[in-house]
């Protein structure tokens, strides 16, 4: 199973999914949240918590922290949906995380700039660029108002000694 065949629907525990593949089993994890402020630091959280008990070094934990708050942030502030997903997957010395939200995309009026040194936010999405592997968004805008979803993988360096 990958990532990107779940289907994501409402819950209100984590849900946590084994999958048998040919080289070992995957696991997969989910936390709901309402869109709003309070789900930045929770899932956050969710998400640190569930990288520590797979066993990820502190330096991945931080990754991925950072990039859980920087996707589930844009989904608050930009999707208008009134939930938002994060759904990780653990395999292989990788994180994939994706967080997927269930609003409809909100045209920008003017062109992203570069943000002055002084600006708290802008660098989200820059800041994915750094913290992971490769990262993708998926929106749905011509087709359905399904919302989006970005998808990122992070790798997972073991400590060595």
């Amino acid at each position: 199973m990958t990532i990107a065949s779940l289907c994501i629907g409402t819950a209100d525990q984590d849900r946590s999914l084994e999958s048998a593949s040919h080289h070992r089993a995957k696991a997969v994890v989910l936390r709901d949240a309402p869109a709003s402020a309070a789900a930045v630091p929770a899932l956050r959280r969710f998400a640190a918590d569930a990288a520590r008990r797979r066993g990820a070094p502190g330096e991945a934990v931080d990754r991925l922290s950072i990039v859980v708050t920087e996707l589930v942030t844009n989904a608050v502030l930009h999707s208008a949906s009134p939930d938002v997903t994060v759904a990780i997957e653990f395999d292989d010395g990788c994180m994939t995380v994706e967080v997927r939200d269930s609003g409809s995309w909100q045209s920008r009026w003017s062109p992203r700039h570069i943000p002055e040194d002084d600006v708290s936010g802008g660098r989200g999405l820059e800041l994915v660029r750094h913290c992971s592997s490769w990262w993708r968004v998926f929106l749905w805008v011509f087709l359905s108002p399904a919302g989006s979803r970005v998808v990122a993988c992070l790798a997972v360096v073991a400590p060595t000694g």
